[in-house]
């Protein structure tokens, strides 16, 4: 007999970075979710989750959010119901965006970032972006599934130049089938 599978459910993504040295401008990271239609899961996002901001119906929102990463343990937490999400979505992309105010800045100039996304207590990945040092932005993950089907999970960053408008109107472009 197979095991019945239910697919993705809460998920959960957090970010941490060390704050900015003595003297240095703060470093604000922070964590975007966009949701895609399935009529058009390439196209522009439906709509975009980050801070100050939350999805329409709720299944995507942001618990935590740190302008200086100054918190204890995780910096940015971000929350996706996968299971609650209405049928009509196809692609959830996440990604971490570095600010650009009031200094540039790449991943490389980020002390000590750390990435864990995790469903309940099952780490399903982690990540320092020692692969993306040149980056403005990143994503970190995306989420699909077929019709009605059950959510899959395919992890893997890559790095973007783009400033956080042009971001999160791009990130979901770049990876195809």
């Amino acid at each position: 007999m197979n095991a019945i599978n239910k697919g993705l459910g809460k998920i959960e993504i957090s970010l941490k970075w060390d704050p900015s040295a003595a003297g240095q401008p703060p470093t604000d990271l922070d964590i975007v979710a966009a949701t895609y239609l399935a009529s058009e899961p390439y196209g522009d996002p439906a709509y975009v989750v980050h801070f100050d901001s939350r999805s329409p119906d709720g299944t995507i929102y942001l618990n935590r959010d740190s302008k200086d990463g100054k918190g204890f343990g995780w910096d940015e937490v971000l929350t996706v119901e996968l299971d609650r999400l209405d049928s009509r979505y196809a692609r959830v992309v996440v990604g971490v965006v570095i600010q650009q105010r009031p200094a540039q800045r790449t991943f490389v100039s980020v002390i000590k970032p750390a990435l864990r996304i995790r469903e309940g207590y099952t780490v399903m990945a982690e990540d320092d972006f020692g692969g993306v040092l040149g980056s403005t932005a990143a994503t970190v993950a995306e989420f699909m599934r077929d019709g009605s089907g059950p959510w899959e999970f395919h992890p893997g960053i890559l790095g973007f130049e783009d400033d956080p408008e042009t971001f999160t109107a791009t990130m979901g472009r770049t990876r195809r089938p």
